[in-house]
Order: structure tokens, then sequence, then C-alpha cells
């Protein structure tokens, strides 16, 4: 029996439905909880099933109710403790890799990879690893990136590509998917230093594999890639979204330092406001060392100052056509 005791499950209107009619029917009691549709106490947990159709099961006796109620009553499907039978491929040995900063307008774009065995990913089930984009505390995600790292030992790499490096990459590839199929190949290669045999490698789906596999050298051509859409509900691949957006969160907050004032995340008007007044401080080149030039909000903060991106030189030269082909993706 696993000792998880946090669980959150999507559910459909039926499923809610039937969550509902167990929660009343049973011997539970009634809890008020804000947001939800019903919430209730069992024996050493709590239920609450929100409007929005996510059920949060919490507590020491939570897997047993998952298991005992929750899996034949409502999901009807057994998950819990048969995760190797149902997806033995996830908890055997390979690297898992993504990035972060991809969809935001300063800072670097960072992609890690990390290794993981059978081991390894019950510790990482364990520790609570997902998703980083499902964990909303900059906070947890850092603490969450320190324990990988204390669990994978050296079994890992992170590559930050700042944005002067990133804007170079860019003026001679021309196009993102390039350059990130470069970094997960890097990264990859990296991972293989310490576990040579390692069989395969997982990425989030961004473009042709080949462009992966071109971009390997000699260590990794043997190795067997994968893409698929939504990776990151593997162990490794959720690692290693972690992992970067921990070195991504620690550089924004280097470049908030350096500047004398907040560098907001993301492409919102925030940002923009924060590009022009770094452009009133320091001048329009200053773009060149902190955000993604091919950004179109490149052009927007720049017209804005009076000028265009000529004055960046062939670095800055991307333009809002390079960047209507990039659809940046939230990190």
């Amino acid at each position: 029996m696993s000792n998880q005791n946090s669980f959150t499950f999507v559910l459909s209107e039926s499923q809610q439905q039937a969550l509902i009619d167990l929660l009343r029917g049973g011997n539970y009691k009634p809890v008020a909880v804000e947001y939800t549709r019903i919430a209730a106490e069992g024996d050493g947990f709590r239920v609450s099933l929100y409007k929005s159709g996510k059920c949060l099961i919490q507590g020491s006796g939570a897997s047993d109710f998952v298991s005992f109620a929750m899996e034949p009553l409502v999901l009807q499907e057994v998950r819990l403790g048969y995760e190797a039978v149902v997806d033995p491929d996830s908890f055997s040995p390979h690297i898992g890799v993504d990035e972060s900063g991809k969809g935001d307008f300063f800072g670097p774009l960072v992609i890690a990879a990390v290794y993981v065995d059978t081991p390894l990913v019950k510790v990482f089930r364990e520790l609570g690893v997902k998703d980083s984009k499902n964990i909303t505390s900059d906070t947890k995600a850092r603490q969450l990136a320190k324990a990988i790292r204390d669990r994978v030992g050296d079994r890992y790499t992170v590559i930050s590509v700042g944005p002067r490096k990133y804007n170079e990459l860019y003026h001679k590839m021309r196009n993102v998917n390039s350059l990130l199929a470069w970094g997960h190949a890097r990264a990859i290669e990296n991972v293989l230093e310490k576990v040579p045999d390692c069989p395969r490698a997982l990425s989030d789906q961004f473009g042709g594999k080949h462009l992966i596999e071109r971009a390997l050298l000699q260590r990794g051509k043997t190795i067997k890639l994968e893409q698929r859409h939504k990776a990151e509900s593997d162990m490794a691949v959720a690692a290693a979204s972690i992992l970067a957006r921990d070195r991504f969160l620690g550089a924004m907050a280097d470049l908030s330092t350096q500047y004398g004032f907040k560098i907001p995340k993301g492409a919102s008007a925030l940002v923009k406001d924060a590009a022009i007044r770094l452009i009133q401080e320091k001048g329009p080149a200053v773009l060149l060392e902190a955000v993604k030039c091919h950004f179109k909000t490149t052009d927007e903060v720049l017209a804005t100052a009076g000028t265009t991106r000529a004055v960046l030189g062939p670095d800055g030269a991307a333009g809002a056509s390079a960047f209507s082909r990039f659809k940046p993706r939230k990190s």
C-alpha cells in the first residue's frame, strides 16, 4: 500500500455525482470548505470536491480511501500501486528532458535533464514531484528542486542559455525549435556522461525528434529518443521541469538584483513596463543582455522608446515575422 497522503483527481460530471452520492451515503462527516460542491472527513482523511471538478484527498488515511472507495466506486479504475504494471516504461531507466523560460521575455532559456530508474521514480512520487507548471508556489518548486538534486546525485544536468547567448544562437538558427533541440541534445549528452548505458530519453513534443537526433554528438547517437504530448506526466520529465524552473527563478532574481528593480516573469503588460524602464535607464542595447529579442515585445517596447530593433545589431534582428512562427508556452 502506498503511504502517499495527498491525491488530486479531475473528475467528470458523472464521477463528481458518484463521489457526492458516496460521501452523502457513507459514514463521513460533512465539513465546510470554501468553493467546494461537497467536502467530508473520514478516518484520517478529508475529501474536497471543488466546483472546478478537482477533487483533493488528504491525510494519513487518504491512500486507503483512494484504494477501497475512490477507485472502485468513483473512478472505476485502479491507479494506486499499479503504475509499474500499467506503465512499466515510466519506471524503467531513462532520461527526462524539459525546459523553463521559453515563453518569458526576460531571462534565460533553461533546459534540464534527469536520469531515473525504478527506485528514483518511487522516491520522486513520495516527494510529490510533478510538472512544474502545476506547482503554484515558487518556494515549493525550489524546495522540490533541492530534494531532487539530493536524491539523484550527479545524474542530472541544467543548461542555462542566458539572453546574450540565446540571441546569438537565435540569430544563427532563426528557429526556436532548432535552438531547443540543440539544448535538449546537449542536456542528454551531459547526463549520458554519468549514465552511459541509459537506453532512452523522453521529452515533450515541440518539433520533429529528428531535430534532436541531428544535434546529438557521438555519445548520444545510440540512445532511443521519444517525444510525446504532456510528457511532464513522466517522473523524469517532471523532475527536469522542476530543476529547470528552479534555475530560471534564480536567474530572474539575479536580473532583479542586477538592474535594481523587480523583473517580472512572462510576457504581460508589467513585463513591457519593466523593459521600457530598463531602456530608459540603460539604453536600448541592454535588451540584448536581458531579453529574448525575437519576441514581438521587443518591437513594441522599442517603438515606445522611439526607436527600432535596428539599434540592436544582427543579434536583435529577428522581428515580428520570426515571432509569428513561435507560440510561447507558459513555463
